[in-house]
């Protein structure tokens, strides 16, 4: 038994190449965002949810469990989720982000302890799958305006992506940004490096002219002195 065990060991993990991550420009947002119909409390709901969703990049199971309570609209704004691995963690809100999320409030009483984004039966939780499905319905919507969310593939997880970019253009660090959303390791992090072209391209601008040849180094003579000394 203990031979079979090493042997399946032993089998090596399947290699396999991972595709660029996708994500949508702050453009198609501003067109996602806009989608829903703010004259109904549907649509106000759904646009609050998006308008959070892509500037706090919280997790499709993060986002539907999140209760009023949750939200401090006191000194230093943020929203408080419980990640993967039962880990409590505070996210900061832009002003654009408070002011809707204050009318949201203000418009649908509940109490502390209600959702923050109930579903339309009767003030329970919105499932996963209706944030996917409100997520596509209001894409198709939004491509109508914005012809470029046609070809892509936009999901909860995709809005996620578009936080931590925006925040990657901006010139967040990737420790900071691994702590926005959540990560154990700035290496999950590092996938969205390679997703913008425009990022490699201002990384390639402060790069050595090609033909160039950089000056090597020359310690002073005192510099030297004083390292054999020690």
């Amino acid at each position: 038994m203990s031979l079979h065990c090493q042997r399946i060991l032993a089998i090596p993990s399947k290699r396999f190449e991972r595709g660029p991550v996708e994500f949508v420009t702050e453009e198609e947002i501003a067109a996602l965002v806009a989608a829903p119909n703010a004259a109904t409390w549907v649509g106000q709901r759904d646009r609050t949810l998006l308008l959070m969703a892509a500037q706090t990049g919280l997790r499709n199971s993060e986002i539907t469990t999140v209760r009023r309570q949750d939200v401090e609209l006191g000194i230093g704004v943020h929203v408080r989720c419980v990640g993967k691995g039962r880990k409590s963690r505070c996210t900061p809100l832009r002003p654009d982000v408070i002011a809707v999320l204050k009318a949201w409030l203000s418009r649908h009483a509940g109490a502390s302890a209600d959702p923050l984004f109930p579903s339309v039966r009767g003030g329970r939780w919105l499932s996963a799958d209706g944030v996917q499905r409100l997520v596509a319905r209001h894409v198709a919507t939004a491509s109508r305006t914005c012809p470029s969310l046609k070809v892509k593939k936009v999901t909860p997880h995709t809005l996620r992506h578009a936080a931590a970019m925006a925040l990657l253009r901006r010139g967040v660090d990737l420790t900071v940004i691994a702590l926005w959303l959540g990560h154990e390791s700035t290496e999950t992090t590092q996938v969205y490096l390679h997703a913008d072209m425009r990022i490699k391209e201002r990384a390639l601008a402060h790069a050595t002219p090609s033909g160039v040849t950089p000056k090597r180094y020359r310690p002073p003579d005192p510099l030297l002195a004083f390292l054999e000394g020690l």
